[in-house]
């Protein structure tokens, strides 16, 4: 049998990733409700939105009361999305805890996402790091591979580029690193394969894996991931998100399922699983119009399942 984390943390996402990539443009007051309400059902983690201009994502243009109104809840990591140095500026301005820098190790993928290439997004890492010791910030800077395990743009990416590209963010001066299956290509095999590789350059410093369920396998792959010793995972609350270079795609591992297989597992998470649920059926209503994702607000808790792992207290080391 494998060796698992006793403790694993879900990073929510949803915020960010999930409502960037749907056309209603939820109310502040209910963002802060969401944070709130997550927050009380033991979520710990959560990227609240992303610095970047308004015309772009109208859906994020609140990302700045976001993190004030995060930051008021105690122990809560709050993290935001940046796509330059002017996004990252926000940031650190702002005093999120982490910022994270997206790379898409596809080539072509990062043209058409940033418009830049792999290497000038790790240049941009590297002014952002010194910005971000020159102001004496906290700030964690966290880079962020993309589209890790394969490209409807470009097809086939090279775990030897995605590795190569890891090693060169650390040299830049991230703080952490991750792997993200942005389109859903990947599975557990080579999950087990790229993850356990990365953990070998990256140590501790590996931060969190991103499965999208495109082809169902986001828990698949969460439970490979798990295998190499990553305990660290971005979900969205009912699956939603995507990636508008996948049509059609659905988007992330849901929180609420993520978080129910991982206490079965008996690895802590310290989420309160009929609070989340209950947040999920919340949001739900936010968000009557568009297509939502998950398996178990359909179907519920097991009767037999045991009452404790409802709720998993967590002894998670902070960032």
């Amino acid at each position: 049998m494998p060796s698992f984390p006793s403790n694993a943390v879900i990073r929510e996402v949803g915020l960010r990733d999930g409502l960037q990539s749907i056309p209603t443009i939820l109310p502040t007051a209910h963002k802060m409700e969401w944070i709130k309400d997550a927050y009380a059902a033991g979520q710990r983690d959560i990227e609240v939105g992303s610095f970047v201009p308004a015309k772009l994502l109208p859906q994020l243009a609140d990302t700045a009361e976001l993190v004030a109104f995060a930051k008021t809840l105690p122990g809560l990591v709050v993290s935001v999305l940046v796509p330059n140095l002017k996004g990252a500026e926000r940031a650190i301005e702002s005093q999120a805890d982490l910022l994270l820098v997206p790379l898409s190790a596809s080539h072509a993928h990062s043209l058409a996402n940033l418009r830049k290439t792999p290497d000038e997004v790790i240049a941009e890492v590297g002014r952002i790091r010194a910005t971000r010791d020159a102001s004496g910030s906290k700030t964690l800077i966290e880079g962020g591979i993309g589209t890790a395990f394969g490209c409807t743009l470009q097809g086939v990416v090279d775990q030897a580029e995605v590795l190569r590209c890891m090693q060169a963010l650390l040299d830049a001066g991230a703080d952490r690193v991750s792997i993200a299956d942005t389109v859903g290509y990947g599975g557990p095999a080579a999950v087990r394969e790229l993850f356990g590789r990365a953990r070998q350059i990256a140590g501790d410093k590996f931060w969190c894996g991103h499965f999208h369920d495109t082809r169902g396998l986001a828990l698949a792959n969460v439970y490979a991931a798990l295998e190499t010793g990553v305990a660290r995972f971005d979900a969205t609350l009912a699956g939603i998100g995507g990636c508008p270079h996948a049509p059609g795609a659905s988007g992330n591992a849901a929180s609420e399922d993520l978080a129910f297989m991982l206490a079965g597992m008996g690895i802590s998470t310290g989420i309160d699983l009929p609070r989340l649920l209950a947040l999920r059926a919340k949001v739900a209503r936010w968000l009557s119009n568009e297509t939502l994702h998950g398996a178990l607000w359909l179907a519920g808790l097991p009767k037999n399942f045991p009452a404790e792992l409802a709720f998993s207290p967590s002894t998670s080391t902070p960032l």
